[in-house]
Parts: structure tokens; sequence; C-alpha cells
């Protein structure tokens, strides 16, 4: 990319300073002017090299999952002295991702100085479910499972919808309690059936385990390395029911908080020591359909492990995408910890208000007028950078892979 100005956002001056526009992602281009009259000027590159908290909202259609397959490709174009202290996870809840190895021949790209090509990122879908996948002829790489052991006593209340007074919530901790670490569904069974009495309870908690069996997702196998340099890993969980989803992301995030938080003390003992080790990358996660893991009403098992990273993520490295139709659904302390929103075109008057509460301190309008003045394109948004107090209009630019996430038409297409 020959240019010879650029505007980066998420890096602070001292940062600017030292590095310039190394380890920075191509996002798109500034856009100037308004409606139909506005026209792209300067390039647009987001820090790739601190960890951040990023909301990327918008209507259905708008360009969020387009936006973060963007920043999956670009971290995987980083120079190799950053690519390979990075790693990125995505939570692909709707099975769009997978296309990413396939290049995108349906874009002009010339005038972004870019061309088609696929990536190298890996694909796993849960293992009870590889038989579907395969059915459907979805390319993936390998599976993954989580053993019943992982789960903690919340875990177990929150994806069954119990409270730990229930009479199901009981009886579940007194089986779990008589449990080694390393136990299958089948062993919580026979430990709820050998309780005795409160046989009508205890047929229904069996029911619950039943039913969990056939999610797809227990297993010896186990989760696969997430944190390899320069990797980028697609869990396909479009299969898998919403409850069960957030118990995954749950699981994912505690353990993922726990290794980078363990590299990073191993990180800051090398550099008091001189000793040299082997790194441990920082990562970016990234969870569309956001509000359903990090909702600002109930209590799913991925809210607090997720609100951690939100809170605490910078420290041990981590990044978190987080894409929505509604941004008013997300927890309020997501909206106000992210330094970083990229906003598409919103319309619902509860969704544009929540956007204010946090971006109507350092801009000169009503938010309103911003958005209202984008041009009627696909992938145009506002980016409100919190590191400069700055509000950019951006066109997002096109993929280089294959984006599997646009609406069907009911018309010949070859």
């Amino acid at each position: 990319m020959d240019v010879s100005t650029e505007i980066i956002v998420g890096r602070d001056y001292e940062d600017l300073k030292r590095f310039g526009k190394r380890g920075t992602l191509y996002l798109g281009k500034h856009l100037v002017g308004t409606g139909e009259d506005a026209h792209l000027t300067t390039p647009l590159l987001l820090d790739a090299l601190r960890p951040h908290v990023i909301v990327i909202c918008g209507k259905r259609g708008t360009g969020k999952s387009y936006s973060m397959g963007v920043m999956v490709e670009e971290l995987l174009k980083l120079e190799e002295e950053y690519r390979r202290n990075l790693c990125s996870l995505i939570i692909d809840t709707q099975g769009i991702f997978w296309t990413m190895k396939s290049p995108n021949k349906n874009v002009a790209l010339q005038e972004w100085d870019l061309n088609p090509r696929g990536f190298n990122v890996t694909v796993y879908v849960p293992q009870g479910q590889e038989e579907r996948f395969r059915r459907a002829g979805v390319s993936y790489d390998g599976t993954f499972s989580i053993s019943p052991g992982e789960l903690t006593m919340g875990d177990w209340l929150g994806v069954f919808n119990l409270e730990l007074t229930d009479v199901l919530g009981i009886l579940l901790q007194r089986a779990l309690s008589t449990l080694s670490q390393r136990y299958s569904i089948d062993d919580v069974i026979d430990a709820v059936g050998s309780i005795k009495g409160f046989e009508r309870e205890k047929l229904a908690l069996i029911n619950y385990l039943i039913a969990a069996k056939s999610w797809g997702i227990f297993g010896e196998q186990g989760l696969p390395n997430l944190l390899e340099p320069g990797k980028a890993s697609i869990l396909d969980v479009s299969l898998t029911p919403q409850n069960v989803r957030t118990l995954l992301v749950s699981i994912l995030a505690r353990k993922i908080f726990e290794q980078r938080t363990e590299a990073r003390r191993r990180e800051e003992m090398a550099v008091i020591t001189g000793e040299r080790i082997e790194r441990t990358p920082m990562i970016w996660i990234f969870i569309d359909e956001a509000h359903n893991f990090v909702p600002c009403e109930g209590e799913p098992v991925s809210l607090r492990p997720l609100l951690k990273i939100v809170r605490e993520g910078r420290q041990p490295g981590i990044t978190l995408v987080l894409a929505t139709q509604q941004p008013n659904k997300l927890h309020p302390d997501a909206l106000a910890q992210c330094d970083l929103i990229i906003s598409h075109r919103l319309t619902a008057k509860s969704d544009i208000d929540a956007l204010k509460t946090i971006m109507q301190t350092y801009v000169e309008f009503d938010i309103t007028k911003y958005i209202e003045e984008l041009p009627r394109v696909k992938g145009v948004c506002i980016i409100l950078d919190d590191n400069s107090e700055r509000l950019y209009k951006a066109q997002i630019r096109p993929r280089q892979s294959w984006h599997a996430g646009a609406s069907p038409l009911a018309a010949k297409i070859y």
C-alpha cells in the first residue's frame, strides 16, 4: 500500500511516534463529505500492537460481520515480527467465516491496491456435530469438545436455567460432589440416579442431562491450542443452541484469560531477568451477535467471564471485538469500557441513544447527524476513537476472501 498519509485509530501519541504505521490493520478509507457527495480520501488504519475493546454495530446487512472478516484478514497479513505475537479466535454463530479460505472474485479490488486471495484459517466444529457439517458440505479442519468436568456449578445451573436453591439444582450439586475431576455425562446421570428419593425430580434432571448429550460438544478430545503464533481459529457454533454457545464462550473466555495472565507474568519476569522466553501470543477474540453473550438484562454464563475481559483484559493482552445489531442490548460496561466504536447505519432510536451515552461528550453534533450523513452504501460507518477523542466517517475496504454472510437472492446467479 503506497500512501503518504494515513489516519491511525486506536494508537496513542507515544506509540504513534515510536512505531508510525507499523503493526496496523488496513480497515478502509476516510470518507469526506455528506450523503451521495461523499468521497474517499486517506487510508484508515487500526492499531494492532495494543489490546482493545472494540464494538461494531449496525442494522442487519450493513457490514458488521464483513468488518470483522477484514480485521482477521489484516491480522494474518501483518509483518512477521508482529504477526507471530498475535492470534485470533472467531466465535462463528452464523457459519459464515469458513469461506475465508477462498478468494473473493466478485468485488473490484484494484482501486484499493488489493488482490483476491484466500487465507490460512483453521475451522473447528463440535465433535458430536461433525456428520451434520460433513453432510452440509462445510469445509472444516478439525473438531473440538469439552469435558463435563470443565464446567463450574454455575455453568451447569446457567445452561439448564436452574437455581442453586431449586430441588433440581440441589440434586445436581449433590451428584457432582461425588465425582472426580474427569467424568462424562453418563457418570453424572448415574450419580443422580444413585441419590435416594426424589424420583420425579431425578427423572427431570436426568432428562436434562440426556438432552445435553445431544448437543455434540462433550467428549474427551478437548479444545485445540488456540494461542499459537499467527493462528486464526474459527469455532463454528452455528448449529449449536444459544444456551450452549454461551457455555462454550464462558469456558473459552476463562481459559484464555488464565493462559494469557500466566503468560504475561512470565513476560514481565523475562524483562526483569533478561531471560529469553518463547512468547504466548496475544489474542483477538471476535464475537458476533454479542448482545446474546454480554446482555444488559439477564445473566448467561458467558456474561461474567466476558465482562472480566472487558474490565481487565488489557493487562494480559486480550482484544475483544463485539459485533451486534442492537447496541442498546449490550451490557453498559461493554459500551463504557470500549475504546473504539465502529458504527454502521442504525435507525432505532434506542440503539442511537446507547451510543450517545458514551460518544456525546466529545463530538460536536448529535450522533444522529453523523449517521444520517453517511451515504446509503454497504460498509460505510462512523468510527469513534477514544484514544484521540475523534470521530471519523469511513468506508470499510472490500474483503479479499470470500464473504458468506450476504443475503440470498431469489434469482438465478450463475
